[in-house]
C-alpha cells in the first residue's frame, strides 16, 4: 500500500500530455472531485498536462465550477466525447465555440464502449443513435463543424442498418470508491452507485494506462469482503485519500445511510411536491405507470412522477429504474438524481443499459424541450447551449411506450391551480412546440413505424403522435382549445375529440389512481340494469396493460350476465381506451367470446377516429362516432 497510496498531487502528476482520459460519475454521485480539483489546480499552477482527451458517459457536474467543469480550461483539453454536457457549462462552451473537439454520444453507447474497449473490440455496434443527430446521415454527434474526424460509421449486417461507435485507448481512469484496503482492493458502500467504474478500470488497464482511484477511507490489506470488492487491487495503480469536502455522496447530500441502501427510508421520506405545473405534469404522466411494469424516469420534469407514484401508493406496483444502475424504490431529484432510497438492486450502469437497449422498459417518461409537428423531440441542443444526450436516445428508442413531460412555453411562464382549475397568469417567453426542432434527439418517424405509444404530456394539454403527426388529446379545465393552447404553439395538430384533463390533477389531495390502474374500479365501469337486460361499460380513459386485466374485464362481465340466463343489450364507450399492441388480439378474441355468450345488441362509440380504427380491426362489429356517456357509464 505504501507504493500505491499517494497523494491526490503525486496522482496527477502521473497524467501525461496528450493523454486519454476516463472519469466516473452520474450528476454529482460518484465524482472524484479530489482528483479533479489536483488536476486543475497543477494546469493552472503549471500549464500541464495539457492536449488531453476525456471520455465520460454521464454528465458529472453542478452546472456552475464542480466535476468536469474543473476542466473547463483553454488548453487543458484537445477533445472531449461525453454523453451529458448541460451540467459541465464551462467545457460546452469550449466545444460550442470549436476550441476542442466535441462528440456528443448516447450515454448508454459511451457505457458500452468502456467494455469494449477493455474486451479489445474494434467498435461498438449499436443500433441506438439511428435517425437521430448521432447518424452520420445527420450530424455524427458532432458538437461544432469543424471536426473532420468519424466518430460514428454506418453498417450493414445480415440486412440491417448498424452504427460503429469507433473505440480507442484509455490512458487513465479516475474513478471513486468507499474504502482500498492495503492491496488496493475497492470497495463502494459508501456510495449511492457503482456505475462504470469495473469496466472504465479494465478498460484502462488492458490500454496499457493507469486506474487511479479517490476513497475515504483504508483498510487493512485482505480485510474487505471479496463479494463487495468493486474494482479488484490488480486493477489498481495509485489510491488517493479524500477529504470529506470532495467526497460527497452526492453534490446535495454530503452521506445518506438511505442513498447507500444500510436504511430503508421511512414512507413519505421524500417531501410531497407542491401542486404547481410541474406536479400536474408529474401527475398525468403518472396515469400511464404500467402496473407490474418496469419504468425509466428521466432528469428533470419526470423527477417528478417518482413522487406521485410514492404519494398514491403505487411503487410496490411497479419497479422504477434510472439509468446509472438503480433498480426499483424511489429515485432522488436535484444534484440528488441518480440515488435513491429504498432500492431493490443496484446493477452496472452498462448492465442497465443491456436491459433498456434490449427493450426490456414497459415505459419511460422523458423531459421535453422542443417538440415539432412530425413528434420528434429536441433535447440535447439548442442554439449556444448545449444540454447532450444523456441516456435519453437509449431510452426513448427502445422503451415500449414513451411519455415526454414538459410544458408547453418556457421562461417566465406563470400558472396557478385554483378551484380545480388551470389559470395562466404569464405565458413562456418561448414556445417548445414548434415547425422543425434544431436537433432530432428522439424520431418521431422511427417511433411511428414501430407502432409504438408515444404522448406528449404539458401543463395544459396532452397530445399524441399517430401516424398523421401530433395530435391533441386532452386540455386541463379551465382553459379553452384555441387560445391557451393552439395560439401558444408554432404548429397545428390534429385536433379531433379533445377530452378534459382528469380533474383529480388539479385537486390538492391524493388522486387514488392506484384504484384506475389495479382496475379496482371495474364495479363502477361495467354495471347491469337487469330489468332492461342492458349493460353499460365505459372503458373512458381506460388501459389494458396485461394479460391479468383482460381476466378482470372477462370476470366481471361474466358475473353480471351469466346469472341472467339471457342476452342483453350493451353499450360500451372506448374514449380515451389504450390496449398494449401485444394485447390486442387476446382483447378482441375475449371480447368476440363475451358476445357470443352473452350479448344481443352491442353499441360502441369513441370520438377518437384514431381510436376507431386501432379498435375497428380486433373488435366484432363497428365503432360510432357519437358520445353518449356521463363518465359513470348513465345512460
Amino acid at each position: 500500500m505504501k507504493r500505491k497510496l499517494v497523494s491526490a498531487e503525486e496522482a496527477v502528476a502521473l497524467i501525461r500530455p496528450g493523454d486519454t482520459i476516463t472519469t466516473s460519475g452520474f450528476v454529482g454521485n460518484g465524482v472524484p472531485e479530489h482528483l479533479l480539483a489536483a488536476l486543475e489546480a497543477r494546469f493552472i499552477e503549471t500549464g500541464a498536462p495539457g492536449g488531453l482527451s476525456l471520455i465520460f458517459a454521464a454528465g458529472q457536474g453542478d452546472g456552475k465550477d464542480r466535476g468536469l467543469n474543473r476542466l473547463g480550461h483553454e488548453g487543458l483539453l484537445k477533445r472531449v466525447i461525453g454523453g451529458h454536457w448541460g451540467l459541465i457549462p464551462k467545457v460546452a462552451k469550449l466545444a460550442l465555440e470549436g476550441r476542442i473537439e466535441g462528440w456528443n454520444l448516447p450515454q448508454g453507447v459511451i457505457s458500452h464502449m468502456f467494455r469494449d474497449i477493455a474486451a479489445g473490440r474494434p467498435a461498438t455496434i449499436s443500433h441506438v443513435g439511428l435517425e437521430t443527430f448521432v447518424d452520420p446521415r445527420q450530424s455524427g454527434g458532432r458538437v461544432h463543424p469543424d471536426p473532420a474526424e468519424e466518430m460514428v460509421e454506418l453498417l450493414e449486417i445480415g440486412g440491417w442498418t448498424w452504427l460503429a461507435y469507433r473505440l480507442f485507448p484509455i490512458d487513465v481512469a479516475l474513478l471513486r470508491g468507499t474504502t482500498a484496503d492495503e492491496a488496493g482492493n475497492i470497495t463502494m458502500e459508501h456510495e449511492a452507485l457503482v456505475l462504470d467504474n469495473l469496466a472504465q478500470a479494465m478498460a484502462a488497464r488492458n490500454s496499457g494506462g493507469m486506474v487511479i482511484v479517490q476513497v475515504e477511507r483504508i483498510a487493512a490489506a485482505h480485510s474487505l469482503n471479496p463479494r463487495a470488492v468493486v474494482i479488484p487491487a490488480p486493477l489498481v495503480d495509485a489510491v488517493v485519500l479524500a477529504p470529506p469536502g470532495h467526497h460527497m455522496q452526492t453534490y446535495a447530500t454530503q452521506y445518506s445511510p438511505a442513498f447507500a441502501q444500510v436504511i430503508r427510508a421511512p414512507q413519505g421520506a421524500l417531501p410531497p411536491m407542491a401542486l404547481d405545473a410541474r406536479k400536474i405534469i408529474a401527475r398525468r404522466a403518472a396515469f400511464e405507470l404500467p402496473v407490474n411494469g418496469i419504468v425509466n424516469l428521466g432528469i428533470g420534469m419526470p423527477e417528478g412522477v417518482a413522487a406521485v407514484a410514492g404519494e398514491e401508493g403505487l411503487l410496490d406496483h411497479l419497479t422504477l429504474t434510472t439509468e446509472p444502475g438503480v433498480v426499483g424504490g424511489q429515485p432522488a431529484s436535484g444534484l440528488d438524481f441518480g440515488a435513491a432510497v429504498n432500492v431493490e438492486a443496484l446493477i452496472h450502469q452498462n448492465q442497465q443499459f443491456d436491459f433498456y437497449d434490449g427493450g426490456g422498459l414497459d415505459m419511460a417518461c422523458l423531459g421535453l424541450a422542443e417538440v415539432d409537428a412530425a413528434g420528434n423531440v429536441n433535447v440535447s441542443r439548442f442554439g449556444p447551449k448545449l444540454a447532450g444526450a444523456g441516456g435519453f436516445i437509449n431510452i426513448s428508442q427502445n422503451a415500449r411506450s414513451l411519455v415526454f413531460a414538459g410544458t408547453l412555453t418556457a421562461g417566465g411562464l406563470d400558472v396557478e391551480v385554483a378551484d380545480g382549475v388551470l389559470r395562466i397568469h404569464a405565458e413562456g417567453r418561448s414556445r417548445k412546440f414548434i415547425p422543425a426542432v434544431e436537433q432530432i434527439t428522439f424520431s418521431g418517424a422511427r417511433a411511428g413505424r414501430q407502432g409504438r405509444p408515444v404522448l406528449y404530456v404539458t401543463e395544459r394539454a396532452v397530445f399524441e403522435l399517430t401516424p398523421d403527426g401530433v395530435a391533441l388529446r386532452e386540455v386541463a379545465p379551465g382553459l379553452e382549445v384555441e387560445r391557451d393552447v393552439i395560439a401558444q404553439m408554432d404548429f397545428r395538430p390534429i385536433v379531433e375529440a379533445v377530452t378534459e384533463m382528469d380533474f383529480r390533477i388539479f385537486r390538492p389531495e391524493p388522486m387514488e389512481i392506484r384504484r384506475d390502474l389495479l382496475h379496482l374500479d371495474l364495479d363502477d365501469r361495467i354495471t347491469l340494469n337487469a330489468e332492461e337486460k342492458r349493460l353499460y361499460i365505459n372503458f373512458e380513459k381506460m388501459r389494458i396493460r396485461s394479460a391479468e386485466d383482460i381476466a378482470q374485464v372477462r370476470a366481471r362481465v361474466e358475473a353480471l350476465c351469466a346469472p341472467l340466463g339471457a342476452p342483453v343489450d350493451v353499450i360500451v364507450t372506448y374514449d380515451g381506451f389504450r390496449v398494449e399492441d401485444d394485447l390486442a388480439e387476446a382483447y378482441g378474441r375475449m371480447v368476440a367470446e363475451l358476445q357470443a355468450r352473452f350479448y344481443r345488441n352491442v353499441t360502441r362509440y369513441s370520438g377518437s377516429a384514431f381510436t376507431r380504427m386501432k379498435l375497428g380491426r380486433i373488435l366484432p362489429g363497428p365503432l360510432e362516432r357519437p358520445h353518449l356517456f356521463r363518465q359513470d357509464g348513465a345512460a
